[in-house]
């Protein structure tokens, strides 16, 4: 069984229609629509069909919203659950091919496919665990070349996300997960309350079970990068990020040194 979960807050309805159309044509068995909005202007989208799931809730963040769904998932006995973000789409047996993989592949506990934007472009959000100068280095650097030197790097740009690896941290925007391995470790921290809840949950799959990028399918992904673009958002993340180090460790983290020399040595990249 296949459960999947969308966070929507004020979300536009023709955006979600998209994503909706993709998950009722799929396996996905039950599709819960967390609506994280101040009004439930949202619940209309429940009579699409009878796979969508409408839950209004206060918006205590994006992984409490999904924590929701997590806890529905492992109470009704799902094999998967799929962590979607609003502005997902996908063509053909996107969801099929990974459960396949996933069935093959019993030591991966997250899976993410190759992330697209619109135009067919691909998004570079396969990545080492950050250093602080990843995170914020990268955001505010003056200088673009030493920001772009630090990207490749730190995105695998060389691995040319044309084959199947295992990554450390995996973008939040599609996230195809084992039941059993979330149970596990108690899904999303609720600390974060937007920004890093990803990076922080990939990173503690990891610790148990595989986390595994695989190409052969893909989906696209308008990618807002809303923090760049509005103070709020950037706030939410800046505090995100502060948070992330204080519980993983700044400048010394040897569980961050030894994922990444992994990570790059099984691509060629690195001692």
């Amino acid at each position: 069984m296949i459960t999947a979960s969308i966070v929507a807050y004020h979300t536009p309805t023709e955006e979600l229609s998209n994503l909706l159309d993709c998950v009722i044509q799929s396996s996905i068995e039950t599709l819960y629509l967390i609506d994280n909005s101040t009004n439930d202007g949202l619940r209309e989208l429940s009579g699409k069909s009878s796979k969508i799931v409408y839950i209004y809730s206060e918006n205590l963040g994006f992984g409490h919203g999904h924590n929701i769904a997590i806890q529905k998932a492992i109470d009704k006995g799902a094999d998967y659950h799929v962590v979607i973000n609003p502005d997902i789409y996908w063509d053909g047996k996107v969801i099929e091919v990974l459960t396949e993989y996933m069935n093959r592949n019993t030591d991966c506990g997250l899976v993410m496919p190759k992330i697209l934007y619109p135009n067919g472009d691909i998004q570079y959000l396969c990545k080492l665990l950050p250093t602080p100068l990843n995170l914020f280095g990268r955001r505010f650097l003056p200088f673009r070349s030493i920001q772009e030197k630090l990207d490749e790097r730190f995105e695998l740009h060389a691995s040319g996300y044309d084959k199947e690896m295992e990554v450390p941290s995996l973008s939040g925007c599609f996230m195809f997960m084992r039941v059993d391995i979330l149970k596990r470790i108690g899904g999303f921290d609720e600390r974060y309350f937007m920004y890093a809840e990803d990076l922080d949950l990939c990173r503690r799959i990891g610790e148990v079970s595989r986390t595994m990028f695989y190409p052969n399918v893909s989906v696209y992904h308008e990618y807002g990068k809303g923090s760049y673009k509005n103070k709020k958002l950037l706030k939410y993340h800046i505090c995100s990020v502060i948070k992330y180090f204080n519980k993983w460790g700044w400048f010394f983290d040897k569980k961050r040194r030894i994922a990444n020399r992994k990570c790059l040595k099984q691509l060629g990249l690195g001692k």
